[in-house]
């Protein structure tokens, strides 16, 4: 029965990332991306520009149950790209105060960002595999019965 409620936690989570980051500049994301000192400069700039709008896309399709394992795949992608980005920031030793997932919003140390993701991760693996269950409550119901 907790299964809707986890489906609508991961797309909060993106929804609340991906606007932190839309409703600001993009050069305030950019700053963060060139921050993890992983990709070319022209890569960094497309990041900035196109990622907010993943995870913002990715969280209302989840949150809403809508095509929801296509949503929760995305969201499965997402989160292992973060704990890898975030992974390699700590091992590096890279002075980040906050992560930036959520733009200006919330400010979460890297430590705290790839437990929450690594456990997000975790949980997107157990709602694709009870996906049943995930999609009550969701426009994917609503549209099989209809």
């Amino acid at each position: 029965m907790m299964y809707p409620i986890f489906r609508i936690l991961i797309g909060s989570i993106f929804i609340v990332s991906g606007l932190g980051k839309v409703l600001s500049p993009y050069q305030n994301f950019l700053y963060v991306v060139q921050a993890y000192q992983l990709l070319p400069s022209g890569v960094e700039v497309l990041t900035a520009q196109i990622f907010p709008w993943i995870e913002l896309f990715t969280g209302v399709f989840v949150l809403l149950g809508l095509w929801t394992a296509w949503g929760l795949r995305g969201a499965l992608l997402l989160f292992g790209i973060f704990v890898v980005v975030v992974g390699q920031a700590l091992i590096r030793g890279l002075p980040l105060e906050s992560c930036g997932c959520f733009g200006e919003w919330i400010h979460l140390k890297p430590q705290a960002v790839i437990i929450m993701d690594s456990l997000s991760l975790l949980l997107c693996f157990v709602l694709l595999r009870n996906l049943s269950s995930v999609k009550k409550f969701s426009l994917d119901a609503y549209f099989e019965k209809v």
